[in-house]
């Protein structure tokens, strides 16, 4: 039973590697934000390989954010599987002392638990999607138990959400959503992200070791654009593997801020994925008025029709045309990014809270009306 004299406590996992981290955070910052009686307090668990420096000093900054690491593997990674078990009990462990209202699953597996709160799934990406958008076919059967796992986790999740209606349909067609889902859109602060006056530099950001991002077409192009090509991310696996680019020039892992002025001087800021569920990178860069260049997918059209150029993910030619006429064209470039610094103010962190909040009270509503059930019955 939620206490009212407190804010709501949320238990939600992350992990470091990617997008999911930045989603986390603001959204508990977010989520902080919040008038006092609809604010949250939220217990970050992280998963997988431990925050770099940068990541830690983000969370710190998040006054009603606690961090917690547990250092499993993520449960896509090799022997992940294995990792459930202890995981588990850690999660228990943490909500004995936490006593949360509502635990925040960014992942699948762990769902199918026994957990003493309402339990929400959030589908950011999952590997037969991914596997299907990137090999144009079915994932392997050694992904069979994984599916397996994944279907159960939803299955036994209390609601279930994902930041577009591509990447729901996308579950619903891989696992299948016997309760259905929700899609509740990634936001930001759109004051982080200002344009400043704009330099002829492309600029991307994504992991270059994830063959979704497609950071790849950027780096076999780049030499021919007669302009710097920059791309801000990692380049190392989670399994140690090192991806070395070619043409373009890596930036590394960027603190966000170092992030967010690179993204304000960029004109243009290119990402021919084959693969992106939502697109946090993407919503970044145009609310700092760069021209956008993007695969042309289904959840990048979602959200970015009609203020972005779409090109084949696998027509490396057509993404240095696009480029390259962008670069000859200031005033449609200039048009571009304004288009899209005004699209993304749809898309706040502050409506993604209040969308949230909206479904965590949902579920604590179901739970009081079936207490009082039970109370009634007995």
């Amino acid at each position: 039973m939620t206490d009212e004299s407190r804010p709501l406590r949320i238990l939600m996992t992350t992990d470091a590697v990617g997008g999911v981290w930045s989603y986390a955070i603001t959204l508990a910052e977010a989520l902080g934000r919040l008038p006092s009686p609809y604010r949250a307090e939220v217990c970050l668990a992280v998963m997988g390989p431990p925050p770099a420096a940068a990541q830690r000093r983000r969370a710190a900054a998040v006054p009603n954010l606690r961090l917690c690491e547990g250092g499993f593997r993520l449960e896509w990674m090799p022997e992940g599987k294995s990792d459930l078990g202890p995981a588990a009990a850690w999660l228990r462990e943490i909500a004995a002392g936490w006593a949360p209202d509502i635990i925040h699953f960014n992942g699948y597996m762990l769902a199918a638990e026994s957990w003493p709160a309402p339990v929400v799934v959030v589908g950011h990406s999952c590997v037969l999607s991914w596997w299907r958008a990137v090999h144009a076919a079915p994932a392997p059967p050694e992904w069979d138990d994984y599916a397996r796992l994944v279907a159960l986790g939803l299955a036994r999740a209390d609601r279930i959400v994902a930041p577009s209606r591509t990447m729901l349909r996308a579950l619903a067609r891989q696992y299948g959503l016997p309760r259905g889902g929700h899609v509740i859109a990634n936001g930001c602060f759109p004051d982080r992200f200002l344009p400043a006056p704009k330099e002829d530099f492309v600029l991307a950001a994504g992991r270059l070791w994830d063959d979704g991002k497609n950071i790849g077409a950027l780096d076999s192009i780049a030499a021919q654009l007669r302009c710097p090509v920059y791309v801000a991310g990692d380049i190392t696996h989670p399994t140690g593997a090192l991806v070395t680019p070619r043409a373009v020039q890596s930036l590394g892992v960027l603190a966000p801020e170092t992030l967010a002025h690179w993204m304000a001087r960029a004109s243009i800021y290119a990402l021919p994925a084959r693969y992106e569920p939502f697109g946090l990178s993407v919503l970044e860069a145009a609310a700092s008025g760069c021209a956008l260049v993007l695969g042309d997918i289904p959840s990048l059209r979602e959200y970015w029709h009609g203020a972005a150029v779409f090109v084949p993910p696998e027509n490396p030619d057509a993404l240095a045309q696009a480029i390259s006429a962008l670069r000859r064209d200031r005033e449609r470039r200039s048009w571009l990014g304004s288009a899209a610094r005004q699209r993304a103010q749809d898309f706040s962190a502050g409506r993604m809270a209040f969308g949230y909040r909206q479904l965590y009270n949902e579920l604590i509503d179901a739970q009081r009306s079936s207490t009082a059930a039970l109370a009634d019955a007995v």
